[in-house]
């Protein structure tokens, strides 16, 4: 049922869900404009809705370098509970996602990497919307407290990702390794993503 992605300090692949670790320095800056995103999602992982969704995500400012190794190193030497609580307590946020009948839900943090064929890598985490019934009941879905996203866009603003709406993010210190676990038997494929910046 679950799927498991493993990378490496400083792997920074094509495909990974490892929004915290995306290779290059995180700009510093927010982007020139809002940075709009609309995106088909296509849940094929096995666990809620297998209709496709339209999907809005919306980036307004860029997490800093700062802010990325806080993570990191909160996660290392606290655990994933004090990732989730530092990543909870990042105000304001840095833009939401939501889908056209949802209200939207805060992204924490946000990267952009430039390619060089003029593309763009973005990738996003946050803490992830946990019902009433979830917490109350605490079933083994709400240990999968995190949503992390990948998306490369072409050098016209086209392109496809990867969204892992349930995430469990741990750290293998003998092994030097950020382990991400899906909940799902694969993340929610993003395509047709489209940006309006």
């Amino acid at each position: 049922m679950m799927s498991r992605i493993v990378r490496s300090l400083g792997a920074a692949a094509a495909g990974v869900l490892l929004a915290m670790m995306p290779g290059p320095v995180a700009a510093e800056q927010p982007p020139a404009a809002v940075l709009r995103l609309d995106a088909n999602a296509v849940n094929l992982s096995g666990v809620g809705r297998t209709t496709p969704e339209k999907l809005e995500i919306v980036i307004k400012n860029w997490s800093t370098e700062a802010t990325r190794e806080k993570l990191i190193q909160t996660l290392k030497d606290k655990g994933p509970d004090r990732l989730l609580d530092a990543l909870q307590s990042i105000k304001p946020s840095v833009g939401y996602i939501r889908t056209t009948t949802s209200l939207g839900w805060d992204i924490q943090y946000a990267s952009e990497t430039r390619l060089p064929e003029g593309g763009r890598r973005i990738v996003f985490a946050t803490d992830r919307p946990i019902s009433f019934r979830e917490a109350s009941l605490q079933p083994r879905s709400a240990e999968y407290e995190f949503m992390l996203c990948e998306i490369h866009l072409d050098r016209d603003g086209i392109g496809e990702g990867k969204l892992a709406t349930m995430a469990k993010i741990s750290y293998d210190k003998k092994k030097n390794l950020i382990e991400i676990e899906n909940y799902g038997i694969e993340p929610v494929r993003l395509t047709r993503v489209t940006t309006e910046d």
